[in-house]
């Protein structure tokens, strides 16, 4: 046995393609994966597929191109970019870098945001399971406001956002992986169980139609629909961070490679399954939220938010840490001899041998700003939906497609005009019509939301 935690301590610490599957799976599957069913549900059995298989497809192509562009100009030898920005600067530079700074952080910023909302409502669903009782004679009593949750999920973050960067997130990763793995399979289960159980019963139907709306309204929800699929693929804004946790042998980029193969194939498999058989269950009636859809068993349903709960506060720190590292590093170059910024203070913690650690006081006072704004945000818009969908629209094309694409092409020196480069700028332009599509549909919701 104590060989076994040895293993998994090593494993967690090696920076090898398990550790950056982890680091992707935990950032991949997200709370994304919820409201699947209610995308597959606008779009119909065919298209709703297809959409997922094709993001799937596209992401992985466009991955495979940004982890070559870690080091610069030599694939295993050169410079190495430690972040997205660092990756454009070489390869492209000009304006090119503002622009990617401004779409990779205001995306990352969007998504911590839409984590704590989504937190917040697992542990709401969580408390009202427990007060189930009162909710039978009193409807009143179900109402839980999602407020306090998101100040608990506020402090947790205050905590964890003292862990300096991705290195020591390692075992956050991994337990967040196998907690949405986890609450994945369940809502799987339930949906199966459901399907099952109605076509068990005499006469009973899983209906599989539109909803019945108007054509404008049914236009805008496919529009959406596709906004939430881009935002289950949205993992390009923190590829090069992980990838910087890699050990350099093999080459990074193989490592890399290999890992991305790993983690979207494991969530697109999820994410079908997950979809379509949530589809199947409730037809046109698919919650935004799968999990929202289901009343019993209690306990289960507990675990799988329980987990879900778990995986956002992991999936969190994936996100955000791109942001501090920006913040952090830049105040240091600007400022190199302000000690507030630059000294770190070692605190000894009593009756442990003098076992301490560092603290920096402008870390800690910018990190804990950092996730009191972004919880305030979260309470101002609590529109789970909407706000997924109007994320992934805003990055997808940008991050996911652009910048790997014009990196590529600048890298590899393709002529314009020739083949290869009429190919890319095709598959970029008709990424950019599907984004700017998502996002009139995101837009609209919100309007209607508000």
């Amino acid at each position: 046995m104590n060989n076994i935690i040895y293993i998994f301590i090593c494993v967690c610490n090696a920076g090898t393609w398990v550790t950056a599957s982890a680091h992707i799976i935990t950032a991949v599957i997200g709370s994304g994966v919820l409201s699947l069913a209610w995308a597959i549900a606008q779009l119909g059995w065919v298209a709703g597929p297809a959409t997922l298989i094709i993001f799937s497809l596209v992401t992985l192509f466009t991955s495979t191109l940004l982890a070559d562009a870690y080091r610069h100009p030599d694939l295993g030898t050169g410079h190495r970019n430690y972040t997205y920005m660092d990756a454009v600067r070489a390869h492209l530079g000009g304006v090119k870098v503002q622009l990617c700074g401004l779409a990779q952080y205001a995306n990352l910023v969007g998504v911590t945001v839409g984590y704590t909302v989504t937190a917040s409502m697992c542990m709401g669903t969580i408390c009202r399971s427990v007060r189930r009782k009162k909710c039978l004679h009193a409807e009143d009593n179900c109402h839980v406001s999602t407020t306090i949750y998101m100040i608990i999920f506020g402090c947790i973050q205050l905590i964890l956002c003292q862990v300096p960067n991705y290195h020591k997130l390692s075992w956050i990763s991994i337990l967040a992986a196998v907690m949405s793995i986890t609450y994945s399979f369940i809502g799987l289960g339930l949906s199966v169980a459901k399907v099952a159980a109605a076509q068990l019963n005499e006469g009973a139907e899983v209906t599989t139609t539109w909803p019945t709306v108007s054509e404008a309204q049914r236009l805008w929800k496919i529009f959406q629909a596709i906004g939430n699929i881009a935002f289950a693929y949205a993992y390009s804004t923190v590829l090069i961070e992980i990838q910087d946790t890699l050990k350099s042998s093999p080459a990074e980029n193989k490592t890399m490679k290999r890992a991305s193969f790993v983690g979207i194939s494991t969530t697109t498999i999820f994410y079908l399954l997950c979809g379509c058989v949530g589809y199947a269950a409730f037809g046109e009636d698919a919650p935004g939220d799968l999990l929202s859809g289901f009343h019993q068993p209690l306990w289960l349903l507990n675990v799988a938010n329980v987990s879900l709960a778990i995986h956002l506060i992991g999936a969190y720190q994936v996100f955000v840490q791109p942001i501090f590292s920006l913040v952090e590093s830049s105040c240091r170059q600007r400022w190199p001899e302000v000690k507030f910024v630059t000294a770190d203070h070692q605190i000894t913690i009593p009756f442990l041998g003098g076992t301490g650690f560092h603290v920096n006081c402008f870390i800690l006072v910018w990190r804990s700003a950092y996730v009191a704004v972004t919880t305030v945000l979260a309470m101002l818009l609590p529109f789970f939906n909407v706000f997924l969908a109007l994320i992934g629209a805003a990055s997808f094309w940008p991050l996911t497609v652009y910048f790997p694409i014009e990196m590529y092409i600048a890298r590899a020196k393709l002529p314009k005009f020739s083949f290869s480069w009429m190919g890319l700028q095709a598959l970029s332009l008709a990424c950019l019509l599907v984004s700017l599509v998502a996002a009139a549909g995101s837009v609209e919701g919100l309007i209607q939301s508000l």
